[in-house]
């Protein structure tokens, strides 16, 4: 497709709106679009970037160890169209410096499963002990204590989860006639490893039997690393130190640990976050807008890009024996769409496509004692990247870990959806 045929919509203009494709929302076309496209792109560290349990939504990392850096990246296809002969068929066209082949396929699966808010691993016993904010100590009305014992099966704590922020996967096979998807199952193509040293900037082109042809170029590549380092305060809190990311639109930080958990299950689960209310989980972990994280930052749910350091109360440590933390960079967005839109308002305005790309950067570590930090990076040493390594196509199942008391499910999710094996 000729790139006069493409027209960018500048990244990060779009205002904070509770709908998918805001693109589409306040340009107010006539018609269409009859295909979007979704891409978010991820620079992951520390633990996971090892390529074990923090395997997040099924990406197949390449393999690595100690503070390993990797990409991760998602593509969707929707598209409001039958298909046009034969089964579905789709591929994204990648850029040399990809280093992903000419195409990855786009495949349409039979099932795909809606993200669920949840504590993960098994059914929770005992009390759950939740703070937030960043400082020495834990603000007035912290810890609010949730009692499992006195919850239904299976019920999430109320208020547990964010909701303001609503989650955004773009096109699924629910909203879509046709869709498609990267990784897949496809045995050929599905789940190519992503070289340390691979690019995005450049031109890409989505073409298959269901939509109208894409094209675009991006200018934003894979985000920088994250690296965290981890040092007490004099109050008994635990300071936290990140590098400043280039095009960081705001940080994000969340806390999970445990006491007297045993195999029972039955001590305490602590849940904290850097948001100033009491603000956890759901889209918060997701690839955000620019324009999403501005209010964010405004009512300090999100950090500013400007912040690199947050202390995690000293109330938070006093209640843990072992504890994992996550930071997100929340990054920049391009849009594109075809046509443009008409000069002349009198001129229908009728979309063929819409495409949007997102980004951020994100890492975590462990503090849990009789494990050498050296395997779990991010405790005072700097991350040294490592190259990746192939994994298995399809990696053997296995059960989540015990020792902790069913935590190993609830360890994987933590460090980015893992099964804790």
């Amino acid at each position: 497709m000729p790139s006069r045929r493409i027209a960018a919509i500048t990244a990060g203009s779009a205002a904070l709106v509770l709908v998918a494709w805001p693109l589409v929302a306040q340009q107010n076309p006539v018609s269409g679009p009859v295909a979007r496209y979704d891409m978010r792109v991820g620079t992951v560290s520390g633990n996971g970037g090892m390529g074990g349990g923090g395997m997040s939504m099924g990406m197949m990392f390449g393999g690595g160890r100690g503070n390993s850096i990797q990409h991760e990246l998602y593509l969707r296809l929707g598209s409001s169209q039958p298909v046009a002969g034969g089964g579905p068929k789709a591929d994204h066209f990648m850029p040399p410096a990809a280093k992903l082949g000419k195409s990855v396929p786009l495949l349409t699966p039979q099932l795909e499963k809606a993200p669920v808010d949840g504590i993960p691993g098994e059914r929770p016993k005992g009390r759950m002990l939740i703070f937030w904010g960043c400082g020495e100590h834990a603000g007035k009305g912290q810890p609010v204590i949730i009692d499992f014992s006195k919850l239904a099966a299976g019920q999430v704590p109320p208020g547990l989860f964010n909701a303001a922020v609503m989650r955004d996967w773009g096109p699924t096979l629910q909203n879509s006639k046709t869709f498609g998807r990267w990784p897949n199952e496809d045995n050929q193509g599905g789940n190519k490893n992503i070289r340390a040293d691979a690019s995005l900037i450049g031109p890409h082109r989505i073409a298959g039997n269901y939509s109208p042809e894409i094209a675009f170029s991006l200018t934003k590549d894979f985000m920088a690393a994250l690296n965290v380092t981890t040092g007490s305060t004099p109050g008994g809190g635990s300071l936290l130190r990140w590098n400043a990311v280039p095009d960081a639109t705001g940080y994000y930080a969340t806390l999970f640990g445990g006491k007297d958990m045993g195999r029972g299950g039955s001590g305490d689960m602590v849940m904290w976050s850097s948001s100033a209310s009491r603000q956890f989980g759901g889209a918060l972990e997701d690839w955000l807008t620019p324009g999403q994280v501005a209010a964010l930052v405004r009512d300090r749910t999100a950090m500013p890009p400007s912040q690199t350091t947050c202390i995690v109360p000293a109330e938070v440590r006093a209640a843990t024996e072992f504890r994992m933390g996550r930071l997100i960079a929340y990054g920049p967005e391009e849009d594109f769409s075809y046509p443009p839109r008409p000069a002349n308002p009198k001129v229908a305005w009728k979309l063929d496509w819409t495409a949007r790309v997102r980004h951020r950067s994100t890492t975590s570590w462990m503090d849990i004692p009789g494990m050498p930090s050296g395997g779990f990076g991010n405790t005072d040493d700097e991350d040294r990247p490592s190259q990746p390594q192939n994994r298995p196509q399809n990696p053997p199942k296995c059960k989540p870990r015990g020792g902790l008391g069913g935590l190993g499910g609830i360890m994987g999710g933590v460090l980015g959806g893992g099964s804790g094996c």
